[in-house]
């Protein structure tokens, strides 16, 4: 098979990007063996599945197969539709399908994501923006491949996914280029819209999140997280010192809240480094735009990918010290769990083709 010894192949290769995700992925995992290590025997399968989906997706001829994107994004769109008919409610949420006679749950709006980012890639690519920007006609169009999963995915309840899909997509609109107008538009209807959709659309739990925000005392959680965080110092502590952790006033340490978990072990220096290298990943990601000029597609795809980093982990860090409600987002890479994990994965697998396999549209005049 001559594309796995091409050596075109290493030479568009992102190794920067292995290099940045590696001590992210190590850290998390040491973290999880201190918090509970048979959480960690899971997070390393969930590492295992994640690097075979990384290669599976890497060595998936994607761009010969574009043409199927639409399909994919449809059958995710049936599978969110299911839900509202054959999910499984957990904690007042009706977010999972359960595969029968093996009893193992799926949550749509997880796999979903990827198929999102791709049909972005997909519409924009078809039909790239003109020099002004996309007219209100195109706006629309792919405002609706935006809105019909938001309004999907929010009525589960998910509104912490919901919405980061909605910033991912007209963040990526931002970024290619609409109408100054339509974003002036949007601005009036959304100033508008707000207070009748916080009276009208939220649930109570929702509604509990924003007042436990705005109070002048913060929620439990929020508490024992400041306290975590503050307790950590400069330099943190060593394991059997990390009382709010190990003494459990740290609710779900090793997921939603693991940034106090770390910060309370390596205090500010060690938060500092890890931010940083969320920083590195993040630039690095928009950096590639400047050598995929014209490539639309690939484009959509880092770019969706640096913003999905940058929303999840600035919400995340956001909650934990108290600036932001508490939400069910994950800190990418690093909290314990699987589809999150095996999602950001897939992406980055998707990425590495993208970007590898370039060479077959820049050299080879006879593919298009």
């Amino acid at each position: 098979m001559r594309f796995m010894i091409d050596r075109r192949i290493i030479t568009h290769f992102d190794f920067i990007l292995i290099a940045l995700l590696i001590p992210i992925i190590t850290l998390s995992f040491y973290l999880i063996s201190e918090i509970d290590p048979v959480l960690s025997q899971k997070q390393l399968i969930y590492i295992g599945v994640g690097i075979a989906a990384f290669i599976v997706f890497f060595l998936m001829p994607l761009r010969e197969f574009k043409w199927l994107i639409p399909t994919i994004y449809w059958i995710n769109i049936g599978l969110l539709i299911s839900v509202d008919f054959f999910g499984v409610s957990r904690l007042g949420a009706q977010r999972w399908l359960e595969i029968p006679f093996i009893h193992f749950t799926l949550q749509p709006s997880e796999i979903f994501k990827p198929a999102f980012i791709l049909m972005l890639a997909y519409l924009i690519h078809e039909n790239p923006p003109p020099k002004n920007g996309y007219s209100l006609k195109e706006f629309l169009k792919i405002s609706f491949y935006i809105i019909l999963p938001f309004v999907l995915i929010a009525k589960e309840p998910d509104l912490g996914t919901a919405l980061i899909l909605l910033i991912i997509g007209y963040g990526i609109l931002f970024f290619v280029g609409v109408n100054w107008k339509i974003w002036a538009g949007i601005a009036i209807i959304m100033a508008l819209f707000l207070p009748l959709s916080y009276k009208y659309l939220l649930h109570d739990y929702q509604k509990k999140r924003i007042h436990d925000f705005l109070s002048e005392k913060p929620s439990y959680h929020v508490q024992q997280s400041i306290i975590a965080i503050g307790s950590g110092g400069l330099t943190g502590k060593e394991k059997d010192e990390a009382t709010q952790t190990q003494l459990k006033f740290l609710p779900i340490a090793s997921s939603d809240f693991i940034f106090a978990y770390f910060m309370e072990r390596f205090g500010f220096f060690g938060a500092f480094f890890l931010i940083s290298l969320y920083a590195m990943l993040i630039l690095h990601l928009l950096s590639l735009n400047y050598k995929l000029s014209g490539d639309y597609f690939t484009q959509v795809v880092t770019t969706s990918i640096a913003f999905l980093l940058f929303v999840y982990m600035s919400v995340n860090i956001a909650m934990t010290i108290g600036f932001a409600p508490v939400v069910g987002v994950p800190l990418p890479l690093f909290s314990y769990g699987g589809s999150s994990f095996v999602n950001f994965m897939i992406l980055f697998g998707i990425l590495e083709h993208l970007l590898a396999f370039r060479f077959n549209f820049l050299y080879n005049s006879t593919r298009t």
